[in-house]
């Protein structure tokens, strides 16, 4: 099987213990991790070959980075060095009704100061069937909009399937970039997109039909992200499909997961999950991702089992703590088909 490419930031994650607030903590727990480097993860431990790109600081925390992604699995070849430092988040996790927060922490980071031309796109994709960017890596900068516009042209003239998770992330885009201009090029390119209701809305100004979100969250129901789909491929003519988590949040603790794939002729979704104890959410459409991504790739021609691997995947996740997927195809399955038990393996 050809490789899958990845291309995006990946931070030190510093986190309270437990349910400890900021001001609480006196010791912070480390995890590396970010959204294209956790679909990365998902996918070697799925066994797709998958190359993350990044670019990172020549000192012991890239380094520390660069080690975790080859813990998993994924290969590190085509990461570049250059600039002082890596990007930091802290992470506050909540609990019922007191919502996670984030803290970012990465200005002038290594791939926040990357340009056009520092990255050989032919060379990286060389072998490669699939390209997959976030909505997150052009947020960070101009120059890492421009790199990512790069190589999403590389791709398309390479043949390669392009996937986005269109991932609005209010808190970055501060640089002063077009964020909808700057978007609907970069997506205009892809074949798979993912966003939710709150990423075509902030990004592209498509909304759902007679849905509050956060007054309805807790009974979302596909149908309502039809017209949503639509409105994408209208404005989008090279996807062929768009998809959809569909997050019902009853609290902080307690989510209803399941997702929604439009391919232009027919509207696939899932059964709901109910997500009674949340670990960590932290990478939960990430891991929706990766499991996607597996899924089309595994299953040519059967969506609905793509679509049902990603959400079962994703399911899993929010029961690990971390950025990254660690769970094993065999595990995703078994929920699948139905056990949802828990019962150790023996």
């Amino acid at each position: 099987m050809k490789k899958v490419v990845t291309f995006g930031e990946i931070m030190l994650r510093l986190s309270p213990p437990g349910f400890l607030r900021f001001s609480q903590a006196s010791q912070f727990d480390v995890v590396y991790g970010g959204g294209e480097s956790n679909v990365a993860v998902s996918l070697a431990n799925y066994g797709i070959p998958v190359d993350f790109v990044t670019r990172l600081p020549k000192n012991d925390l890239g380094e520390c980075a660069k080690m975790e992604m080859r813990k998993r699995g994924v290969n590190t070849d085509n990461i570049i060095y250059g600039g002082d430092r890596l990007g930091i988040y802290f992470l506050e996790t909540g609990a019922v009704s007191r919502g996670s927060k984030v803290v970012y922490d990465r200005a002038h980071s290594a791939i926040a100061e990357i340009e056009p031309g520092m990255i050989d796109w032919e060379k990286v994709f060389s072998g490669a069937q699939w390209f997959h960017w976030t909505g997150i890596t052009p947020a960070i900068s101009q120059g890492a909009a421009d790199a990512c516009l790069e190589a999403v042209k590389t791709a398309k003239k390479m043949g390669i399937t392009i996937s986005t998770d269109l991932n609005y992330r209010k808190k970055l885009w501060k640089y002063g970039g077009d964020r909808e201009k700057i978007m609907t090029e970069l997506t205009s390119y892809c074949d798979i997109i993912l966003g939710n209701e709150e990423d075509a809305e902030m990004h592209f100004g498509i909304k759902p039909k007679g849905l509050d979100i956060t007054t309805q969250g807790h009974e979302v129901k596909a149908e309502a992200f039809l017209s949503v789909c639509k409105q994408m491929m209208e404005k989008f003519p090279n996807a062929k499909k768009v998809i959809t988590t569909l997050r019902g949040s009853i609290s902080a603790s307690h989510n209803t997961w399941a997702g929604v794939l439009y391919d232009g002729k027919k509207m696939y979704d899932t059964r709901q999950y109910q997500i009674t104890h949340i670990v960590d959410r932290v990478g939960g459409g990430d891991s929706f991702m990766g499991g996607l991504i597996y899924g089309l790739l595994t299953y040519p021609g059967d969506d609905q089992n793509a679509l049902d691997f990603a959400v079962a995947a994703s399911c899993l996740k929010h029961t690990i703590k971390g950025d990254a997927n660690l769970v094993t195809v065999e595990e995703v399955e078994k929920l699948m088909g139905g056990d949802a038990s828990g019962r150790v393996s023996r």
